[in-house]
C-alpha cells in the first residue's frame, strides 16, 4: 500500500472536515462566527481543487476524500438546521440520501478506473446549499435583515438541483460502467 503524501490540497480537505466539531458547536450560540467558519470551509472546497489541478497535485487519495468532505460539511449543516428548527427534515432527508446516492455512485465508478466529474447541476446545487446555510444560520443576525425567507428560498432551489443533478449523475455513471 502506497504512502499517502500531504500537499496544500490535501491538507485543506482534511481542514474542512477538521472545522466540522467547531462549527457544530459555535453556530447554535453564535451564527456569525458559525456562519464565518462554515464560509472558511466552504472556500477550501473550490480551492482544493483548483489548486491540486493547477499545481499538478491531483491524487488518488484526494479524488476520494474531497467530495467526502464535502458531504461531511453539508450533512452537517442540514442536519444542525433541523436541530435548530430552521430547516424541514424532509427537504435534509432528501438532500442527503442524494448526496450518499451521488457519492456511492462515484466510488463505485472509481474502483473502475471511471472518474464522473463534477457537473455544472451538482456545481450549482452546491453554491445554492452553501448560500441556503448562510442565510439560514444568519437569520437576522445582520443589521436586523430577514434572511430567513432568501434561505428558504435557496434551500428549495437546492433540493430541486440536487435532483436534477443527481439524475445527471446516475445517467452519467450507466453510460460510463455499461
Amino acid at each position: 500500500m502506497g504512502t499517502i503524501r500531504l500537499n496544500i490540497p490535501t491538507i485543506l480537505t482534511l481542514s474542512r472536515i477538521v472545522s466540522i466539531p467547531f462549527f457544530i458547536i459555535v453556530a447554535p450560540s453564535h451564527p456569525v462566527i458559525g456562519v464565518l467558519i462554515f464560509s472558511v470551509a466552504s472556500l477550501t472546497d473550490f480551492l482544493d481543487g483548483y489548486i491540486a489541478r493547477r499545481t499538478g497535485q491531483v491524487t488518488k487519495f484526494g479524488i476520494i476524500l474531497d467530495p467526502i468532505a464535502d458531504k461531511f460539511l453539508v450533512i452537517t449543516a442540514l442536519v444542525l438546521l433541523v436541530e435548530m428548527g430552521l430547516l424541514s427534515a424532509f427537504v435534509a432527508v432528501v438532500i442527503i440520501i442524494r448526496e450518499f446516492l451521488v457519492t456511492g455512485l462515484r466510488v463505485v465508478a472509481l474502483t473502475k478506473r471511471i472518474v464522473i466529474p463534477a457537473e455544472r447541476g451538482g456545481k450549482l446545487k452546491t453554491a445554492a446549499q452553501i448560500t441556503a446555510v448562510i442565510c439560514l444560520l444568519l437569520r437576522d443576525a445582520v443589521f436586523g435583515l430577514d434572511l430567513h425567507v432568501p434561505g428558504t428560498i435557496f434551500i428549495w432551489i437546492s433540493l430541486i438541483l440536487a435532483l436534477y443533478s443527481g439524475v445527471q449523475y446516475t445517467i452519467s455513471f450507466w453510460k460510463e460502467v455499461s
